[in-house]
């Protein structure tokens, strides 16, 4: 099942893809398209494949059947495709679960590092954009401070202005609450919820149910590799068809 919301070329497409870790068959036969300004929320039990299913999106992951173009470029299984693979990591921002910031480098360097090595901004122009972006998710108060001087909140919305800082046609989030102290997750879900309202393209794993609920246009269910359920919001926690998906919500929303 293919479902999208937009007559608009999709952002994404994927045709029969198939991922192996060795032996163990991760995503089974996956068929996705995504439309630009679309938010997509992926969620599934832990171990499912969906954050190797974003992953491959940006070639993090190889594929090993199938097809996959993302904004006109099309990746190739097994990696054979460096130009295009160049490309879409160009204009696919990406935020991890972990921060991954450099230690050695200030809030604003970390930002500007990427616009002046990969699109050859000037350090003026990279700067200007740092700060706006900063200011954009509340933190533009922390250009100066070294990632060690901030908080898991603070550390993630860097790492969410420095994806943005090198003007990304979408934007993918692989669990970006799950590393963070609860107090810390709204003030991370409120910069994303900025976002979606300004019509950025999105594709997000998430354990958060309320948020999923909140901003996406799109939920879709995975379940043993394999894309079980999709559907609105309020079709998804309403009305859920899929055996698999009402057991999984039963779990996560009693608690």
């Amino acid at each position: 099942m293919t479902v999208t919301t937009s007559s608009e070329p999709s952002i994404v497409r994927m045709q029969k893809l198939n991922k192996h870790f060795g032996s163990l068959h991760v995503l089974n036969d996956i068929d996705l398209e995504i439309t630009p300004g679309e938010v997509v929320v992926i969620i599934g039990a832990s171990g499912s494949g969906k954050s190797t299913l974003i992953r491959c999106i940006n070639g993090l992951e190889e594929f090993q059947s199938g097809t996959l173009t993302v904004d006109g470029n099309t990746l190739k299984p097994d990696g054979k495709s460096s130009k295009a693979l160049q490309t879409i990591r160009t204009e696919v921002g990406m935020v991890f679960q972990q921060f991954n910031l450099f230690p050695h480098l200030s809030v604003i360097d970390n930002i500007t590092l990427a616009p002046m090595k990969v699109r050859g901004w000037s350090r003026s122009d990279a700067v200007a954009t740092a700060k706006r972006l900063l200011d954009r998710v509340g933190i533009a108060d922390q250009a100066d401070k070294y990632p060690s001087q901030l908080s898991g909140g603070q550390q993630q919305r860097v790492a969410l202005a420095r994806a943005l800082a090198m003007e990304p046609r979408l934007m993918l989030f692989d669990e970006p609450t799950s590393a963070l102290d609860p107090e810390m997750i709204g003030e991370v879900l409120d910069a994303m919820r900025e976002l979606a309202k300004e019509g950025m393209t999105m594709v997000i794993v998430t354990h958060e149910m309320g948020f999923a609920r909140e901003v996406a246009d799109r939920i879709i269910f995975i379940h043993k590799g394999e894309i079980a359920e999709q559907g609105t919001p309020e079709e998804f926690f309403s009305a859920p068809k899929n055996d698999h998906t009402r057991s999984f919500l039963a779990r996560v929303l009693k608690h």
